[in-house]
């Protein structure tokens, strides 16, 4: 089978590698296979390729394989699983490896794609969504029951969109920013009740504090970090809550810099990777919300392109493409 490895930690196109790999064994008792068919590239995928600081750059034993989401169809499953069958079209989180055609799943990290939502949708299907209940959790956390301006960084991005439609219909009073006067236009005709400001025009900052009535924001969620983040810092009002959950950008802004102090501000970060931490019953339920959201918006996943294993070099180009809209996908034949 076709897979894109790494045997060291590095810059993405350098590092990664397609090759032939042996299969996976069968699957064991409570375990499927699946012949991944479209799997998305996130920011998380490239950054736990890269390293994060302070992570060895030593060569690994064997060589590992991104990727915790896809979809695909079940090739075989193991003794005692009932509710999958080969054939199916699943979706799959978090599964490491999900950048090879063929893995090895738990059952309880499979879940069936619904009727009428497309490959392409049912593989941006359980990341977004779940990182969105994460974001939304958190930003209720920061309010103390008392809601006030939220202010999101990237509001371009697929996780962005879906955050503007969730403080749509829940009433959120969301201010987004985007990095440019394109993106905010683009932005404004998706979701003309929303405020979007660029932050490349050089009042940006007196526009964020006009949107949020003149005293701040009350929750920052920033996917951009870096340099930012002490602007961001500068746009929350006093006691308010920066919440991070990316690193698209670059450089970086010492903490002591952000008054946190004397300004009674929180930073807090979240990941996806939390999510495993909830319990059995609760994961079920933001399952159901994911798939219940990919059958009836499935215009909340956008894919920017879809390229074959092959090509994963031109999809990471992609990826990294200014105003890049949706998410790029890698895939593979069904067969």
């Amino acid at each position: 089978m076709r897979a894109i490895t790494h045997d060291q930690r590095g810059e993405a196109r350098q590092v990664l590698r397609l090759s032939e790999q042996p299969p996976p064994a069968a699957p064991a008792a409570g375990q499927a296979q699946v012949r991944v068919l479209s799997r998305p590239i996130h920011p998380g995928d490239l950054a736990v390729v890269q390293g994060f600081p302070g992570e060895s750059q030593r060569r690994f034993a064997t060589p590992r394989v991104p990727g915790l989401e896809g979809m695909g169809v079940i090739e075989t499953v193991g003794e005692g699983v009932q509710d999958l069958r080969p054939g199916q079209r699943v979706a799959f989180f978090p599964v490491p490896g999900a950048w090879s055609e063929l893995l090895t799943a738990p059952t309880d990290l499979v879940v069936p794609v619904p009727e009428g939502v497309s490959d392409e949708t049912a593989a941006l299907m359980l990341v977004n969504p779940l990182t969105l209940l994460t974001l939304l959790r958190a930003v209720e956390d920061a309010q103390h029951g008392q809601a006030g301006p939220v202010v999101q960084t990237a509001a371009g991005s697929s996780v962005g969109k879906l955050v503007s439609a969730a403080a749509l219909k829940h009433g959120i009073p969301l201010v987004n920013l985007v990095r440019g006067a394109t993106g905010a236009q683009t932005l404004r005709q998706r979701f003309p009740g929303l405020p979007t400001i660029s932050t490349a025009d050089a009042d940006w900052r007196a526009q964020v504090r006009d949107a949020t009535g003149g005293r701040g924001a009350q929750v920052v969620l920033d996917a951009v970090g870096g340099s930012l983040t002490g602007e961001l810092a500068g746009l929350l009002d006093d006691g308010g809550t920066l919440i991070t959950y990316g690193q698209l950008g670059s450089g970086s802004t010492p903490l002591e810099s952000l008054a946190l102090t004397p300004r009674a501000l929180t930073v807090r970060g979240v990941s996806i990777c939390q999510w495993m931490a909830r319990t059995p019953e609760e994961r079920a339920e933001d399952v159901a919300f994911a798939a219940r959201l990919a059958a009836t918006a499935p215009e909340l996943f956008e894919v920017a392109a879809g390229y074959d294993l092959a090509d994963f070099a031109k999809a990471i180009d992609h990826v990294r493409r200014p105003g890049k809209s949706g998410t790029v996908l890698l895939t593979s034949p069904a067969s």
